[in-house]
C-alpha cells in the first residue's frame, strides 16, 4: 500500500509537470537547515523557557530518530521498489535509512514545540506550525523518499517527545535540582547510542556485486544527531551553572543582538560540517559539528547576550537605584 501511495503521488507529479516539486524541495530542506533559527531565536531573544523546551525536544527527538533508523535499517522505497523514482534532486539529499522520516522528526518537534508552547497565547502562530508540519511531512512522500509509513511513525515519534518534554519541565520547575539527573541521564544514553550503532551489525545486501547501503555512510547522519543528546547536557549545564542569562525581549536591542547572533549559526550550519568531516573523517566531523553548534546555541551566544543586554533583574535594580 505505502508503495502504491508513492507510485500514485509519481503518476500526479508528471501530470504536472512537476510544477509542485521546487515548493516541495524548498520545504522539506527548509526543516533540516535553517528551521532551528527558529527555536535558538525564541530562546535568546523572546522567551528562554519556551525556546529551550522547544530545543531539547528537537535534541532528543532526532537522537532517537537516529537509534530507531539504524536499528531498523529499512531501504529508502526506490531501492524496494525501482519504479519509484524520487522527484528533482531529492535523491541527493535523501541520505541514510527511510524509516523514520529524519525531516518529519526534525520538523515534528520544531513546529510542534513552538505551536505546544504559543496554543494558549497566540493560537494563529500554533495553526501555522502546525499546518506546515503536516506538509513537510507530506513533502517526503510528494518527493518519492519516504513512505507513509516512515512520515507517520516520524509524526508519532514526535509527538511522544513533545509529550515527555511537557511533563520533564512542570516537574522540573518544581523540583530544579532534580535537573542535573536529567542532563546526566540524557548524557549518558547519548553514550550508550554511539556505541550501539558503532558495534551493532547491518544488513550488507549486494546486487550485482555493488553493497545497497553502505552502512558506515548511514551512521555519519547518526554520530551527528546522537550527539545531541550529548552535547546538550554539557551546554545547559554551563549556561545554568555559570551564565543563567535571559532573554532580553522584543526591544531593539534584543532583536538586533539575536540577528547579529544568527548570522554564525548560518555560517556554521552552511559551511562547517564539510571542513570537520575532511580533518576528522566523517563520524566524528559529524559529531563534532553538532557539539560547536549546540554549545553555540544553548550557552556560548547567551553569555555574549548577557554581556550585551545584563539581566532584567539587574536592569530593574540599576533602575530603582537611580530613582532613590
Amino acid at each position: 500500500m505505502d508503495i502504491m501511495i508513492l507510485l500514485w503521488l509519481q503518476a500526479f507529479r508528471e501530470s504536472i509537470n512537476n510544477a509542485l516539486t521546487p515548493f516541495m524541495e524548498g520545504i522539506s530542506l527548509f526543516a533540516v537547515t535553517y528551521l532551528i533559527m527558529f527555536p535558538t531565536f525564541i530562546y535568546w531573544i523572546i522567551d528562554k523557557t519556551k525556546g529551550l523546551y522547544t530545543l531539547v525536544t528537537y535534541y532528543f527527538a532526532v537522537g532517537i530518530n537516529a537509534l530507531v533508523k539504524l536499528t531498523c535499517c529499512v531501504y529508502r522505497p526506490w531501492i524496494r521498489d525501482p519504479r519509484v523514482v524520487p522527484a528533482g534532486d531529492a535523491i541527493t539529499t535523501a541520505t541514510g535509512y527511510s524509516f523514520p522520516s529524519g525531516h518529519t522528526m526534525t520538523a515534528g518537534p520544531i513546529y510542534g514545540g513552538i505551536a505546544t508552547t504559543y496554543w494558549k497565547e497566540k493560537r494563529w502562530i500554533s495553526i501555522i506550525c502546525i499546518i506546515l508540519l503536516l506538509i513537510t511531512g507530506f513533502s517526503r512522500n510528494y518527493l518519492g523518499v519516504h513512505t507513509p509509513q516512515d512520515v507517520l511513525v516520524g509524526l508519532l515519534l514526535s509527538l511522544g517527545a513533545i509529550w515527555l518534554m511537557s511533563k520533564i519541565f512542570p516537574y522540573l520547575r518544581e523540583h530544579p535540582e532534580k535537573e542535573n539527573i536529567m542532563l546526566l541521564a540524557m548524557f549518558i544514553l547519548g553514550w550508550a547510542g554511539i556505541a550501539y550503532i558503532t558495534f551493532k551489525p547491518y544488513p550488507m545486501d549486494y546486487v550485482d556485486g555493488v553493497l545497497l547501503v553502505d552502512p558506515q555512510k548511514m551512521m555519519n547522519d547518526g554520530y551527528g544527531d546522537i550527539g545531541c543528546m550529548i552535547a546538550f547536557p554539557i551546554a545547559r549545564y554551563i549556561e545554568r551553572r555559570w551564565i543563567n542569562f535571559e532573554s532580553p525581549g522584543l526591544n531593539t536591542k534584543g532583536i538586533t543582538v539575536g540577528i547579529v547572533g544568527l548570522i554564525p549559526m548560518w555560517a556554521m550550519i552552511k559551511y562547517m560540517k564539510a571542513p570537520l568531516d575532511q580533518a576528522l573523517g566523517s563520524h566524528w566531523g559529524h559529531f563534532t559539528y553538532t557539539m560547536i553548534v549546540v554549545m553555540y546555541v544553548i550557552a556560548l551566544f547567551p553569555l555574549i547576550i548577557k554581556l550585551i543586554c545584563g539581566n532584567k533583574e539587574a536592569a530593574v535594580t540599576e533602575t530603582t537605584e537611580s530613582a532613590e
